[in-house]
């Protein structure tokens, strides 16, 4: 005989608190949660296993003690995000053993030909539009909760893209089963930095085990598990963030994500300098199908006095910066450079291509306004001067699904539009 959801959920949750009411608070609540939701998403029947399931609760209390640190002033934001003001010693990095009992650095020179307009304010966040901000000498953190980590298909890797590799190498496509791109990149030389300025869309996501992502990749070493790279853009990934807001993102890996590396500040690694952006947090406003248009710019480059690589955003703000000890081949610089959208494609069960959205939903020959796009495309040069990327290419792994269109302009320079709605008559 079927049982219900809804009685299933209830003698699920008399059940876990009947047996375990001796448990801590906190225990006791991750357990109900991850008890329940194993056994919604579960269509056979499951055997629930005590002891195995406190041990996977203890880890997340003990990876949530490690991420989350104390706070100087919480806010809370109207996407539901709650924000931490740390001050910036006690910022996760500075658990890593080369950072212990150090100061965040001063800002570096910016690269040569780079003009911020430093004195313009600028709210790009939903959690500061309401006046909030964290003080003068900290930073703001957007606080992951137990429900982050419950989310994720292996709470062992919560962060971390997963061994997926970037899937596109320099003069083909090696595409995995499950990413697809439409990018534009260089490479042949070394690069020290790069810079774009990319709009915002809010593509919808198909489910929660899928993202949509548009974003800067800085790559060194070969395609194998030495590959180093640093990346930044947006994002809307339900499993990471819980909504379909598109967010700011950053991330690295040193060994090709296998087990270095991580999103955002959920590991010991980037290290924030700035009080007014939060990595991870919703972005607004965004753009909007023949109507307004909204982007955002991201400026990448290694500081040639210390070797380490910064973050910019938006007119001048620096987040932060990646130290260099991180990387083995980035510790002296980019062979590669690559700019554009990624989706993550399951299929569903009958095979059909995902209807995830890349960039805005539409392909790229619909232009301005409808397509999602890329400018101002530039490189940093050995001698820390911004420059005209020297031979951009396009390339998109499954054009009948996401497409890239190219191009250069006195206005916006090196360009491209890219983008698709996924699942269509031309990509079933």
């Amino acid at each position: 005989m079927a049982i219900s959801s809804s009685y299933y959920s209830s003698s699920c949750i008399c059940g876990c608190w009947c047996k375990f009411t001796s448990l801590p608070i906190f225990v006791l609540s991750l357990l109900v949660s991850f008890s329940c939701f194993n056994s919604l998403e579960t269509s056979n029947q499951t055997i629930f296993r005590p002891d195995i399931e406190i041990k996977k609760l203890n880890y997340i209390k003990a990876q949530l003690n490690k991420i989350n640190k104390p706070s100087v002033k919480t806010i809370q934001s109207p996407d539901g995000d709650i924000i931490d003001c740390v001050l910036p010693y006690q910022q996760p990095a500075f658990d890593h053993p080369r950072l212990q009992g150090q100061k965040p650095l001063d800002p570096p020179e910016r690269p040569n030909g780079h003009n911020p307009n430093i004195m313009m304010i600028e709210d790009y966040q939903l959690w500061s539009l309401a006046g909030e901000s964290c003080p003068e000498g900290t930073i703001p953190i957007r606080r992951t909760t137990k429900q982050d980590m419950l989310r994720a298909k292996d709470i062992r890797t919560f962060g971390r893209k997963g061994v997926i590799g970037l899937n596109v190498r320099k003069d083909s496509a090696s595409v995995d089963d499950d990413h697809e791109h439409a990018v534009g990149y260089v490479s042949g030389e070394k690069y020290y930095g790069a810079k774009a300025s990319i709009n915002v869309w809010a593509p919808s996501v198909a489910n929660q085990y899928e993202f949509s992502l548009s974003q800067m990749w800085v790559i060194s070493g070969s395609f194998g598990d030495d590959l180093n790279t640093i990346e930044a853009g947006w994002q809307v990934s339900p499993e990471l963030y819980g909504d379909s807001f598109p967010r700011f993102f950053t991330y690295w890996t040193s060994d090709a994500y296998q087990a270095t590396g991580c999103y955002n500040l959920l590991c010991s690694g980037f290290v924030q300098t700035n009080s007014r952006i939060a990595i991870g947090a919703a972005i607004s406003p965004t753009s909007y199908y023949n109507g307004g248009q909204f982007d955002i710019s991201l400026l990448v480059w290694k500081d040639p006095k210390h070797g380490n690589w910064w973050l910019e955003f938006g007119s001048g703000i620096l987040v932060g910066y990646w130290p260099s000890f991180l990387f083995t081949h980035l510790r002296e610089h980019a062979s590669m450079v690559q700019f554009g959208g990624e989706v993550v494609n399951t299929r569903d069960s009958r095979g059909f291509h995902t209807s995830t959205q890349m960039g805005s939903g539409h392909f790229a020959g619909e232009g301005f306004g409808k397509a999602s796009y890329f400018r101002n495309l530039q490189v940093v040069d050995w001698d820390n001067n911004l420059v005209p990327l020297p031979n951009l290419k396009v390339l998109a792994d499954h054009p009948n699904c996401y497409d890239i269109q190219g191009g250069i302009n006195r206005v916006w320079g090196n360009y491209f539009y890219y983008g698709g709605p996924g699942r269509n008559i031309k990509c079933p």
